[in-house]
């Protein structure tokens, strides 16, 4: 009875404890800053977290694949740069954003295509992937940003409904979306299965391939829409948007609790990861925390994170890490 209970709760110390830290974080910068806990703090911070979170939600999908994404910065500044050079060309905007949430999936899907195909494994792909399109976003601006975009589209990352910014709205909407993807539809169960144990999915007739390539495009176009996001809140397409997300993204994502290894994770507390991310940078910098500190603490969260996954993953019989 005592070795349950105690199995019992070292299970919710590594499920729960993450959102104990959440609110102890909140509660720290609540005493050393008395305008943190505010309503307005809370809204700022929620935009702010919107682009990260989005496309952390991507993320959260490829590693429960047991892959990883590291393009999914330099596709966001990809696209940024893309869909302000098609509206400063005259294009509307509808057009402009449908096309460059065409280039995120294509993105996506050459990411799956090098895995599936030619079996290069995702860190490797994707980390090409991300300096060819790194590059490729600084040749169509000429290095330079570009401004000359439509007006109006600042909106998508200034308005708000309700008083709830517009990008959060977006954020939270993805959210509900793929949490009931991954916890209702046969899909869902099929990337968990795949992640857990991908010859014994293949075994049982899941299409393996096909969900590879599905949860990549996903995360290619979820991508594209942080980079939009990014357009509308700088108003100008920067070729180095989106530069270093991709480690805030995995930060949050394995913070959240998503194995590395794949097959287990609940984007709930991906969620929670990435308010963290957000709670952490916004109490930070109101308290005058040096950036270099502030990249200093990142790099810990990070380590402690991927830390925690392997301590969780022995603790629970689970896969770890051996290379």
């Amino acid at each position: 009875m005592r070795s349950v209970n105690r199995d019992r709760l070292v299970h919710y110390v590594f499920e729960y404890g993450i959102v104990v830290v959440l609110a102890v974080l909140v509660l720290v910068f609540s005493l050393s800053s008395p305008s943190f806990f505010t309503a307005s703090t809370l809204t700022t911070i929620l935009s702010q977290v919107s682009v990260i979170g989005i496309i952390a939600i991507g993320m959260a999908c490829v590693m429960l694949l047991g892959s990883i994404d590291l393009s999914v910065g330099a596709t966001a500044g990809l696209v940024s740069v893309t869909a302000a050079l098609l509206m400063s060309m005259g294009f509307p905007v509808w057009s402009a954003v449908i096309l460059t949430l065409i280039v995120g999936i294509v993105i996506g899907l050459f990411n799956a295509l090098s895995l599936t195909l030619f079996r290069i494994p995702s860190l490797i792909g994707t980390l090409a992937v991300m300096t060819a399109l790194r590059g490729l976003a600084y040749l169509l601006s000429n290095g330079i940003p570009i401004y000359d975009i439509d007006a109006g589209f600042k909106q998508l990352a200034q308005g708000s409904f309700l008083s709830i910014p517009i990008p959060g709205l977006l954020f939270l909407g993805i959210f509900v979306v793929v949490a009931i993807v991954l916890n209702r539809a046969k899909i869902g169960r099929q990337i968990y299965g795949v992640g857990g144990n991908e010859e014994a999915s293949r075994l049982s007739g899941v299409p393996v391939t096909r969900i590879k390539y599905f949860v990549f495009a996903l995360s290619g176009l979820l991508a594209a829409v942080g980079g939009l996001l990014l357009l509308a809140r700088t108003n100008s397409g920067q070729p180095s948007a989106g530069s270093g997300y991709e480690l805030d993204v995995i930060t949050a994502v394995v913070l959240g609790g998503v194995a590395i290894t794949g097959g287990k994770g609940r984007l709930w507390l991906v969620l929670v990861g990435v308010l963290i991310m957000g709670t952490l940078s916004t109490g930070m910098v109101m308290n005058n925390v040096n950036d270099y500190v502030q990249q200093v603490v990142k790099g810990l969260i990070l380590v402690a994170a991927v830390a925690f996954s392997q301590i969780a993953a022995r603790s629970q019989g689970g896969r770890t890490i051996t290379r």
